[in-house]
């Protein structure tokens, strides 16, 4: 006997995040606190709610405003309740106001976080050094994700890895420094977070694949320029936010299908837990 089962990918993005918050709060020093955490998840969900309302006919749906929350909770860092809820806001209400050729302009998650460090100077982001194992185990249930869910668009993700880890060593060749340094810069949870939940989001990036690599080189330019030029932190959080902007002209020139949300199917799974052969 089988039967079908429906997962929206983003299930699945969500659990990814929530499971490396509680490990960080009972087994690293995460450095959020409860409080905040309730805040900034509380902000986007109302947010998301009052904007669906407003701007759209549709009903609440919680998922990607959750996505959001969870990575503003594991990157964004103030002593400041007023800034948390501030740039949750700030996060939820640019997708349904920042539009253009009906596709929301802006990550969510980076224009939030580039916008409240613009403004104010005790805000800032944390590049989640988690010790080796919390890493690894982000790394892998991140790969994992691609891999079950082919059409969230990875191509754009590993377009993007390539290019600026061969930039990351190729200037570590040219200086004849030890690979220790780049893989140290590769291997922070900030880095993780934006590769498999910023630069990856299907719903702003170009909707061709040529158009996808040709983002993912932009911004990995752009982002080794700001970090290794002009020496300034949060190099990929600043690259994406500009080169957002050129996503609606690479759309005209090298035109695709507009992603839309749609549930995985995992079919022909027995109710005992095995795959019949196919």
């Amino acid at each position: 006997m089988t039967k079908q089962l429906k997962i929206d990918p983003r299930v699945y993005q969500i659990s990814i995040l929530s499971s490396l918050i509680v490990y960080g709060f009972f087994f690293l020093d995460f450095e959020i606190r409860p409080n905040f955490f309730f805040l900034i998840i509380g902000s986007t969900l109302f947010t998301q709610y009052i904007c669906t309302k407003l701007f759209t006919d549709s009903s609440f749906d919680p998922k990607s405003c959750l996505i959001s929350g969870l990575s503003l909770c594991l990157l964004l860092r103030t002593g400041s309740p007023s800034i948390a809820i501030l740039c949750a806001v700030i996060t939820i209400s640019s997708k349904f106001i920042l539009r253009f050729n009906s596709k929301h302009i802006f990550n969510p998650t980076n224009f939030g976080l580039v916008v409240i460090m613009l403004l104010f100077s005790n805000a800032w982001v944390s590049p989640g050094q988690w010790g080796n194992a919390a890493t690894l185990g982000f790394f892998i249930a991140c790969f994992g994700f691609l891999v079950v869910n082919r059409a969230a668009r990875s191509d754009v993700t590993w377009a993007f890895l390539l290019i600026y880890s061969t930039l990351v060593f190729a200037r570590s060749i040219w200086l004849g420094d030890p690979f220790a340094i780049p893989l140290h810069h590769l291997q922070n949870g900030a880095f993780l977070i934006f590769t498999f939940f910023m630069i990856s989001d299907p719903k702003t990036t170009p909707d061709s694949r040529a158009g996808r690599v040709i983002f993912a080189l932009l911004v990995a330019l752009g982002a080794y320029f700001v970090t290794f030029v002009l020496f300034r932190t949060n190099g990929l959080l600043w690259s994406l936010a500009v080169f957002a902007l050129a996503v609606p002209i690479i759309d005209m020139i090298v035109p695709g299908i507009k992603y839309q949300w749609k549930k995985l199917n995992l079919k022909s799974i027995q109710i005992n837990g095995e795959v019949p052969a196919r």
